[in-house]
């Protein structure tokens, strides 16, 4: 099975997400634009795991959940990496905030410990919007641009758990099951 451990977003807080984004979806319909019910935070990657995975990475993870208090998560901004110019995925943007990096920091560090691989890039979190396979047309691209510089959106939800996730590939996309839930703070 597929497994990563998200911040997943609400029902309500994904419905405003598509619908501020809705300009950016027609400017650039070849986009591969991610469902509203699979937008989420991704903390961490554990690609294929065998059956077990879900039970001992809850296990290993409750203490990391346990040591983080709930809190806050502010969405706002739009980018893509590398850039609007030239997008390979499309974001909204999550707020600095030290407590999600130190969260993400003991995640890395706990998985560590139990063998798991550390992610060599850089904590940038975000909310994946879209993934651009072939190199868009700069006439798509710069529609892209103006339709997200028009986008104001500022949302905030609070976050009381982390959520261990199987991606199950299919025609339609994938498909994103919980298989564990980590409170925040003992709860």
């Amino acid at each position: 099975m597929r497994l990563f451990l998200a911040l997943e977003l609400d029902p309500r807080e994904r419905e405003a997400i598509r619908q501020a984004t809705a300009s950016m979806r027609m400017a650039a319909p070849e986009a591969s634009w991610v469902s509203e019910d699979n937008l989420h935070l991704s903390i961490k990657f554990f690609g294929e795991q065998p059956d077990s995975a879900p039970a001992n990475l809850a296990s290993i993870l409750a203490p990391v959940g346990a040591a983080h208090q709930p809190f806050d998560l502010r969405v706002s901004g739009l980018g893509a990496f590398p850039n609007l110019r030239a997008p390979r995925v499309v974001w909204m943007g999550v707020q600095h905030d030290p407590r999600l990096e130190l969260m993400h920091h003991d995640v890395e560090a706990t998985c560590a410990a139990h063998g798991f691989p550390l992610d060599a890039r850089a904590f940038r979190p975000h909310i994946t919007l879209a993934r651009v396979r072939d190199e868009m047309p700069l006439a798509n691209a710069r529609a892209l641009a103006l339709a997200a510089r028009a986008v104001v959106y500022k949302g905030a939800q609070q976050v009381s758990a982390l959520s261990l996730l199987e991606s199950t590939l299919g025609p339609g996309g994938p498909r994103y099951t919980k298989v564990a839930s980590i409170p925040l703070g003992g709860g």
